[in-house]
């Protein structure tokens, strides 16, 4: 054999070019991350500043200090988990000085025009925890264990609407029963005649085509949700009730998982009392 000639060596070492080219790719993909994390620390920190300090002009908060320059930290918010934190990324919010102010004019209109329901106890009306509370008390409305509405309820929706329609707030209708119990041919519990009757006032709200459907919502609450005692008979008058809740409709953007009325200070836009 030529000594000259000279077996070619095989590497088995090639693998860790691509292995480096990943690798740096990787690093690459983390390192844009992390710039963009950095980006909206500052954004994310000054939302729930700017949210604490519109509640506490309502008076929700307690205002532990007069300094305007409220740090981020002595937010009513600082207990809460960062993924709460993070939820509202929305930079147009309802105020809730001008939410108060619409539902304050919405009220005193409504006052005027239902004025002669308001006087004979058929309807009320009155600020909530959720927004503003119209009572349709059933005495002014349905007859005992139905849910058809009597024909004078068109007038009073017809003007509930046209106050209502005129805003983008939406309105909740809610069906409330006294603690009897019901069980006739039509109804088997309070839970069916709650929600039969909020939903037959939904239906009569669409039809006059002011509200758009996507404003409104229907539940039923059964005696559950009482606003006086049961042990009298003018107490269950009131419990048997329709309430038109009109909401606020803040335009936020709940990016994590669903967040109950006990998970943050935004849960209730309003807690204006009667």
């Amino acid at each position: 054999m030529n000594p000259r000639v000279h077996r070619s060596r095989v590497t088995h070492d090639r693998w860790l070019v691509s292995y480096a080219d990943f690798i740096t790719l990787l690093f690459a993909f983390f390192v844009v991350l992390y710039a963009f994390a950095k980006a909206d620390e500052k954004r994310r920190a000054e939302i729930p500043t700017a949210i604490d300090r519109a509640f506490r002009s309502l008076g929700v908060f307690p205002d532990g200090s007069s300094n305007p320059g409220t740090q981020a930290n002595d937010s009513p918010f600082k207990d809460q988990p960062e993924s709460l934190l993070n939820i509202v990324t929305s930079e147009d919010v309802t105020s809730p000085a001008k939410v108060k102010d619409d539902l304050e004019n919405i009220r005193n209109e409504l006052e005027k025009t239902l004025s002669n329901q308001v006087a004979q106890h058929a309807v009320s009306i009155q600020m909530g925890r959720d927004g503003l509370i119209i009572s349709l008390r059933e005495a002014g409305f349905f007859n005992s264990g139905s849910a058809k509405p009597r024909p004078e309820t068109l007038n009073t929706l017809r003007q509930v609407a046209a106050s209502v329609g005129r805003t983008s707030y939406d309105v909740r209708v809610e069906g409330h029963t006294d603690n009897l119990p019901i069980h006739n041919l039509e109804f088997d519990s309070n839970w069916e005649l709650s929600s039969a009757r909020a939903t037959a006032i939904a239906r009569i709200i669409l039809s006059l085509d002011v509200i758009p459907p996507e404003r409104l919502s229907v539940a039923g609450f059964a005696e559950f949700h009482p606003v006086a005692s049961n042990a009298t008979a003018e107490g269950r008058a009131e419990n048997r009730r329709v309430d038109l809740i009109i909401l606020p409709r803040p335009k936020l953007n709940f990016a994590a998982a669903p967040v109950s009325a006990s998970d943050g200070p935004w849960a209730r836009i309003t807690d204006a009392t009667p």
